[in-house]
């Protein structure tokens, strides 16, 4: 039986964006979020930037997810967008699958 709080299907979002690009991102996701409601979903983040408008495209996006009962977990987010969520305080609203230990054994610093 597979864990109900894995993460599990997903979709991409990529860069740049733009404020004015957010309600359309949102109402395409919202269709992702109907299929699989209330699942746990990825969200692969590995071509944001690590501004703003990156950190609200994915507040609102997590809050229509909580709408359907969905939780969205970033994958692939850099360690800058990690950060700035992190100095944002939003690191419980806005999830993250643990960074990869480097070559070096030892994991990057958020």
């Amino acid at each position: 039986m597979a864990d109900a709080a894995a993460p599990g299907p997903g979709f991409r979002i990529w860069g740049p964006l733009r404020r004015e690009d957010l309600p359309g991102l949102t109402e395409r996701v919202c269709g992702v979020l109907q299929v699989h409601a209330g699942s746990p979903l990825l969200c692969d983040v590995e071509d944001v930037a690590a501004d703003a408008v990156a950190v609200e495209a994915l507040a609102r996006l997590q809050l229509a997810a909580k709408r359907a009962g969905c939780l969205i977990t970033m994958r692939a987010a850099s360690p800058e967008l990690v950060e700035l969520i992190g100095l944002l305080g939003l690191q419980d609203v806005l999830p993250a699958e643990p960074q990869d230990v480097g070559a070096s054994g030892v994991e990057p610093e958020r």
